[in-house]
Order: structure tokens, then C-alpha cells, then sequence
């Protein structure tokens, strides 16, 4: 151990050779990491390894007892071939490490993959199996098993829950299981692609509600850059061929839901990993939606629900239909917090954008929903209006950081 962290200490490994070593003398105890993180720090999967180690321990021979000795790592060209010694530059580096930018680009194609492949599914299964409620609740069923066998498993570890982040955690799950619902409630109503338009506003209201109720200021660029946004909706829902107001209505409360979520959020600021955190948002979310499901749906599932898709198309595929539609939902929502850790707020939020423009143009492709040229029109708008926002708060975010490490 001393040889392949002092290869370059060659005071010490004289002394070795000149004096016989005596039993029970050396013991190091553990090292722990101190001070600031250098610029040789290694950046493993959102973590830095910093590169200057402090060991309290018994003296080594020939030392002063009671001494630190600050020992720091050394390049390969430092050691010499002849004591045998292991280098720092010799250590080999993960994949994840050595590819970084491939493996967050990966990261993106899989968020957007099934993020679209769920919006189809979803849709499909609507077209046979019109009940929201319940279809909400698989896909909240489906991620909580998933977390519960990777608990099991130890992939991730779980992280233990008090009282006090339960309470915490409550409020935010809430908002979860009812923008949830109510966007599959608008999903089942109207047409995917007018759906996302909609839901393109969230961006209006998360600027009204921290403007209006946390009291934070809001700068008249990102108000302008909002303009846009509700101009592109506006236009898009007066010619939208499949517009009922159960799916206007149902996106809209979907968008003020999200909202609250976001704000509680931040309420809710823990050190827990997102995907412990994520487990427990959905778990509580389930428990909030099972009797609204029941209550709403219930009486008419076991009348002729289940009856009717199972008659449409069969047993086997109307349950691999549910069970799919619930793990491609958990799984992107886990991808896109996951890429949230990976990249910077305003990459995410291109990337964000993006994805809506991905979920409008397949949706549109797959179903051959036929829109007006004012829908398109207005559709278009509304997306550049919201890339347009989240380039310039993400600027903000950058700029407030950056003041604030300076």
C-alpha cells in the first residue's frame, strides 16, 4: 500500500531497507478526504474523489510521532520500474468514466425512446380501454413493484424515510398522482399531439405561481418569452379537430398541478439520491389514486371494462399492454432525473423541449391525426415560444450559480 501511494518517497523506502521493521509498529488508520476538491479530482458518476488524503495514524519508522503527513497521488513518469510500484496513471477507468459525453448522450436517446413508446402505448390502449383513472393506476403499480424488486436486489440500495421527509414528501406525491391522472384523462380525450400543446403551458404557470405566490420576482424577458407560448396554445385549440373540453380542461389542471408539485419540491430538498426519492413519490402517489379509480371507474370495470378490451384483444395482450405501458412510464421518468444529474440545467431543458417535439411529431405519424394548418401553425409557435424560455431561465440558473460559488 505505502509503495503505490509514496512511489516517489524515496526517503522512506531507504529506511525500510536500512533498518529492520518491528512488529505491531505501523498501523494506519482510515483516511478520510479533506479540503477544497482539486482540479485532480475524478469525477465518477456525479461524485469527485479528491485527491489529497490525511492519514492519523501510529508514526512509520523514522518519523515524528504525532505528525500528519499529507500524502498526494503521483504521475506514472515519477515511479521507477525497479520498486515494482503501481502508479496512479495505471489505474484503469470504467467505461462511464472514459465516456462521459457517450454515455449522457444515451442517457437522452433512451428518455426520449420511451418516453414516445409510452405515449403510443398509452394511446393505443385508450383506443379499446377508455378508463383513465384505472390506467393510472397500473402505470404508478407497475414502477412501485419495479422499485420494490430493486430494493430487493440492492440495485439501488434503499435509503430509510423519517417522518419528517415524509411529511415533506406528501404535498409533493399528491400534485404527482393528480397531474398524473388528469393528463391521461386528457390523453384519452383528445388527440396525443394536442395534449403535449397544452401541457406546453406549464412553463406560464410555473412563472405565475412563483411569481404570485412565493413573491419571487420575475423578469420581463421570461414574461415576454412566454407571449409566444400562450399565442401558439390559443391558436392550435380553436382549430384543433379533436378538441372536447374534458381534454382542455383536464391538460390545463394538469399543468397547475405540476406546478404546485415543482413548488413543494423545493420545499422538499433532500440529500436522498432521485431514485430512492423518486420510489417514494410513486408509492405514495399510488395510494392516492387507487380510490378515485375505484369511486369513478370502479362499478363500470367490472360491469363491461374488462369484459369489452378482453373481447377486442384478448387476455394476453391486454395484460402485456398494461404491464408495458406502466414500466415504459416509470422507466422514462427515472431517465429524465437521471439526465437532470448528468448535464446542466440548460441542456436539459433543450433537451426537454425537444422531447415534446419528438412525442408531438411520432404521435402524429402513428395515429395519422389529420391537423389543420392553423394547429400546426400554433403548435410550432408554442414550441419555439417554450424553447425560448427555457433557454433564458436556464442562463439565469447558470448566472445565479456562478455568482454564488464566486
Amino acid at each position: 500500500m505505502e509503495s503505490r501511494v509514496l512511489s516517489g518517497a524515496t526517503t522512506i523506502s531507504g529506511l525500510v531497507r536500512l533498518r529492520k521493521p518491528v512488529r505491531d509498529t505501523v498501523c494506519f488508520a482510515p483516511a478520510r478526504p479533506i479540503g477544497a476538491v482539486g482540479d485532480g479530482g475524478n469525477l465518477i458518476w456525479g461524485r469527485q474523489l479528491r485527491p489529497a488524503l490525511i492519514l492519523e495514524s501510529a508514526p512509520v519508522i523514522g518519523m515524528t510521532t504525532g505528525k500528519r503527513e499529507i500524502l498526494r497521488p503521483t504521475m506514472a513518469s515519477t515511479s521507477s520500474p525497479a520498486e515494482g510500484s503501481d502508479s496512479a496513471g495505471d489505474t484503469k477507468v470504467g467505461f462511464f468514466a472514459k465516456y462521459p459525453t457517450l454515455v449522457t448522450g444515451f442517457f437522452f436517446f433512451m428518455w426520449y425512446f420511451l418516453n414516445v413508446i409510452f405515449n403510443i402505448l398509452n394511446k393505443k390502449i385508450y383506443n379499446y380501454f377508455p378508463y383513465p383513472y384505472f390506467v393510472s393506476v397500473i402505470h404508478l403499480f407497475v414502477g412501485v413493484v419495479y422499485c420494490l424488486v430493486s430494493w430487493g436486489v440492492g440495485l439501488p440500495k434503499r435509503a430509510p424515510i423519517d417522518s419528517n421527509l415524509l411529511k415533506l414528501l406528501i404535498p409533493v406525491a399528491v400534485c404527482h398522482a393528480l397531474g398524473h391522472v388528469t393528463s391521461n384523462v386528457s390523453f384519452a380525450a383528445v388527440a396525443v399531439s394536442f395534449t403535449h400543446t397544452i401541457k406546453a403551458l406549464e412553463p406560464f404557470f410555473n412563472a405565475a405561481a412563483s411569481q404570485f405566490i412565493l413573491g419571487q420576482s420575475i423578469p420581463l424577458t421570461l414574461w415576454l418569452s412566454l407571449a409566444p407560448v400562450v399565442l401558439g396554445v390559443s391558436m392550435a385549440s380553436l382549430t384543433e379537430l379533436s378538441f372536447n373540453w374534458t381534454g382542455f380542461i383536464s391538460a390545463m389542471i394538469s399543468n397547475i398541478s405540476f406546478t404546485y408539485r415543482s413548488i413543494y419540491s423545493k420545499k422538499a430538498m433532500t440529500d436522498m439520491d432521485s431514485t430512492n426519492i423518486y420510489a417514494y413519490i410513486s408509492i405514495i402517489a399510488l395510494i392516492v389514486c387507487i380510490p378515485p379509480a375505484l369511486i369513478v371507474e370502479g362499478p363500470q370495470l367490472m360491469k363491461h371494462g374488462f369484459n369489452d378490451a378482453i373481447a377486442k384483444v384478448g387476455l394476453t395482450k391486454f395484460l402485456s399492454d398494461l404491464f408495458w405501458v406502466g414500466m415504459f412510464y416509470h422507466l422514462y421518468n427515472q431517465l429524465a432525473t437521471n439526465t437532470l444529474e448528468r448535464v446542466a440545467p440548460l441542456t436539459h431543458a433543450v433537451g426537454n423541449v425537444l422531447k415534446r417535439v419528438f412525442v408531438i411529431g411520432f404521435s402524429i405519424l402513428v395515429f395519422g391525426n389529420k391537423i389543420s394548418t392553423q394547429t400546426g401553425i400554433g403548435t410550432c409557435i408554442a414550441i419555439a415560444g417554450v424553447a425560448m424560455y427555457s433557454f433564458i431561465k436556464a442562463k439565469m440558473e447558470e448566472e445565479k450559480r456562478q455568482l454564488k460559488s464566486a
